[in-house]
């Protein structure tokens, strides 16, 4: 069973930024994949960014070239830089893992969810 655990999140205006943090309770060095997701009021939930165990990433269109995703293997930590914030980037933000368990099936591990607002 994995734990994941968001923070990070608050209020910032246009054009500021933030720092999300993930914090896993095993060793990220062996999942296979870990993101961020967000869920706006009335909108289904959406990939902000995803990196792989490799190294590899990828982003949603809104957030390219504003947010970074990166991973701290030794501490088991996976974060999310938000720069350029707009207002449109308010949302519940979702740390995801996948997994692959004993019987190479992959499993999803969701985190409880942080609130960011941006003002105008």
């Amino acid at each position: 069973q994995v734990q994941l655990v968001e923070s990070g999140g608050g209020l910032a205006q246009a054009g500021g930024s933030l720092r999300l943090s993930c914090a896993a309770s095993g060793s990220i060095s062996s999942f296979n994949a870990m993101g961020w997701y967000r869920q706006a009021p009335g909108k289904q939930r959406e990939l902000v960014a995803a990196i792989t165990g490799g190294g590899h990433t990828n982003y949603g269109d809104s957030v390219k070239g504003r947010f970074i995703i990166s991973r701290d293997n030794a501490k088991n930590t996976v974060y999310l830089q938000m720069n350029s914030l707009k207002p449109e980037d308010t949302a519940v933000y979702y740390c995801n893992a996948l997994v692959f368990n004993l019987n190479d099936d992959l499993e999803t591990y969701w985190g409880q969810g942080t609130q960011v607002t941006v003002s105008s």
